[in-house]
């Protein structure tokens, strides 16, 4: 009878789907999916468990005269000789460093220069308009002005410059 009953197609159990409110949130995680993460994780702790230990372990007084008699050339231990060699060596795939750069950086640092051109003009504009701004003010003032001449003016400009001589109070 065992034999009858599992040759009897049953339902698949499926696992739910991420409700319509929560989509926000992205896919729901399935168990599958969580095993291989755990399982990654976990394999991940090890490893950093192992290294810890052996740097727990390790004995500080080692010393060998490798560790003096070497360079570091490209991520790589070599003998100091072999390093001077290699690096004295001119590479033959080396170009410019602006040819290096990637053209999404060079399309950043060109928006990032046109954009500093254009806040530097904007400061003069808003400088010019400040003088000029702090020009009508002072026409406002008592007191007698006078027309400046054209060697006693320190910023030269279209419209004409006066000078006030303070009135004394009385």
């Amino acid at each position: 009878m065992s034999s009858l009953r599992n040759a009897i197609s049953r339902r698949a159990h499926k696992e739910r789907a991420q409700p319509h409110n929560r989509k926000k949130f992205g896919i729901l995680e399935k168990h599958k999916d969580y095993v291989v993460r755990a399982k990654s994780f976990h394999q991940k702790e090890e490893t950093l468990k192992k290294l810890r230990e052996k740097a727990a372990f390790k004995n500080p007084d080692e010393f060998s005269f490798a560790m003096i008699n070497s360079r570091m050339v490209d991520g790589v231990h070599r003998p100091k000789e072999e390093a001077r060699e290699i690096k004295s060596r001119p590479s033959q795939n080396s170009k410019p460093v602006f040819e290096d750069v990637p053209k999404r950086i060079k399309k950043k640092m060109a928006a990032s220069y046109k954009e500093l051109e254009e806040r530097k003009k904007r400061v003069q504009e808003l400088e010019k308009l400040y003088n000029d701004m702090s020009l009508q003010k002072e026409l406002q003032k008592p007191g007698r002005k006078r027309k400046l001449r054209e060697d006693e003016v320190l910023n030269p400009s279209s419209r004409p410059v006066y000078k006030w001589r303070a009135e004394r109070k009385r």
